[in-house]
C-alpha cells in the first residue's frame, strides 16, 4: 500500500450553536468512509477511534471567570491539545491523519498538530472564514473563531494549544465565501490570506479556482492540509449541517474541487492532513451530507471516475 491513512474521531459540540454535530463522526463512518478510502487507491484505512469528549452539559459555558467571549474554552482546549497531539503523531509514524468532526472548532488542533516541525499551507473549503477571535464574534461560538486561533490572531495570539506554528497567512486560502460578519470581512481583508468568494466560483469556475488555491497555498510549504466544512456545499446538496446558507457549490463542483487537490498530490506528494467536519445527522436527509463526506475524501485522495 502506498499509503496509510488513520481516522481520528473528535466528536465536540462545543464551538457550535446547535446540537448534533458530535455524532458526526460515527455518521460519516456508517456511510461507508473506509470502503471509499480504500477504493481510492494504493490505501489502507486505520481507524484509531474517538478521542474522549465529555458531553456540553458536563462542561462550564465559559472559561475561568467568563470574561473571555468564547463559549466552553476550556473543553476546546482541552480536546485539541489532545488532537493536536494524535494528528501530529499519525504523521510522525507515516500516516495521513483524516480527522472526523465534530463542529469546526476542531480544525485548531488539526493545524496545530499538523504545523509542528514543519510549514504548511492551508486549503479552507467553507461558506463561512472562521476568522472570528473573541474580541470580534458576535456569539463566542469557537467554531467561528478557528483559522484565526490557528494564526495566533487576538486572544489566541502566543497561546501553544491554539497557534499553529509553522503556518503562515500567505499559505492560507480560504474557498467558496458567502457568509461573512462584517469584523471579519475588515479582518480578512487587512490580512495576507486569499479569499475567494462564490462569486469567484461562479464567474471563474471551481477548477481554476482551486487550481489556484493549490499553488499558493503550497508554495515553499512542507505539505498541505485540507479543511473541508460541509456547509461549503449548498443545502440543496448537504442539507445535515448546523448552520447552511443558500448559494453553495454542487455536488459535481464539490467532486471537482477534491479531485484537483488529489491531482496537485499525485504530482507533488504534498498532502499532510485532512478534516471533514460540521455534519449533523440530527438535521441530516437518510445521512446523506454523512455519505457525501466520505465519497469526498475519497476524491481527495484520488478516487477517480476513469
Amino acid at each position: 500500500m502506498d499509503r496509510t491513512v488513520r481516522v481520528i474521531g473528535a466528536p465536540t459540540d462545543y464551538g457550535a450553536n446547535r446540537r448534533g454535530v458530535d455524532m458526526g463522526p460515527s455518521a460519516i463512518r456508517y456511510a461507508g468512509l473506509a470502503a471509499e478510502i480504500e477504493a481510492a487507491g494504493e490505501m489502507v484505512c486505520e481507524d484509531s477511534g474517538d478521542l474522549l469528549a465529555p458531553r456540553v452539559e458536563e462542561e462550564p459555558v465559559e472559561n475561568g471567570s467568563g470574561s473571555v467571549n468564547a463559549r466552553y474554552l476550556s473543553a476546546v482546549r482541552d480536546v485539541n491539545t489532545r488532537l493536536g497531539d494524535e494528528v501530529a503523531g499519525a504523521i510522525e509514524q507515516g500516516t495521513l491523519p483524516l480527522v472526523l468532526g465534530g463542529d469546526h472548532s476542531v480544525a485548531i488542533g488539526s493545524l496545530q498538530g499538523s504545523a509542528r516541525d514543519a510549514d504548511i499551507g492551508v486549503l479552507w473549503f467553507d461558506a463561512h472564514g472562521d476568522f472570528n477571535t473573541p474580541e470580534t464574534s458576535p456569539s463566542g461560538n469557537v467554531h467561528g473563531m478557528p483559522l484565526a486561533a490557528a494564526l495566533g490572531r487576538g486572544y489566541f495570539d502566543g497561546l501553544d494549544w491554539a497557534t499553529a506554528q509553522g503556518l503562515d497567512e500567505a499559505n492560507v486560502v480560504l474557498i467558496g465565501l458567502r457568509s461573512l460578519d462584517a469584523s471579519e470581512r475588515e479582518a480578512i481583508r487587512d490580512s495576507e490570506v486569499t479569499a475567494y468568494t462564490m462569486s469567484d466560483i461562479d464567474a471563474r469556475g471551481v477548477s481554476a479556482v482551486v487550481d489556484e488555491a493549490l499553488d499558493i497555498a503550497s508554495s515553499g510549504v512542507d505539505g498541505l492540509h485540507v479543511s473541508l466544512d460541509l456547509d461549503w456545499l449548498d443545502p440543496n446538496e448537504a442539507p445535515g449541517v448546523g448552520t447552511p446558507v443558500r448559494g453553495g457549490v454542487s455536488y459535481r463542483e464539490a467532486h471537482a474541487a477534491l479531485e484537483a487537490v488529489a491531482k496537485h498530490d499525485e504530482r507533488y506528494d504534498i498532502l499532510r492532513s485532512f478534516e471533514l467536519v460540521e455534519v449533523n445527522p440530527i438535521l441530516d436527509e437518510r445521512n446523506a451530507t454523512a455519505e457525501m463526506a466520505a465519497e469526498l475524501a475519497a476524491s481527495g485522495l484520488g478516487k477517480r471516475i476513469l
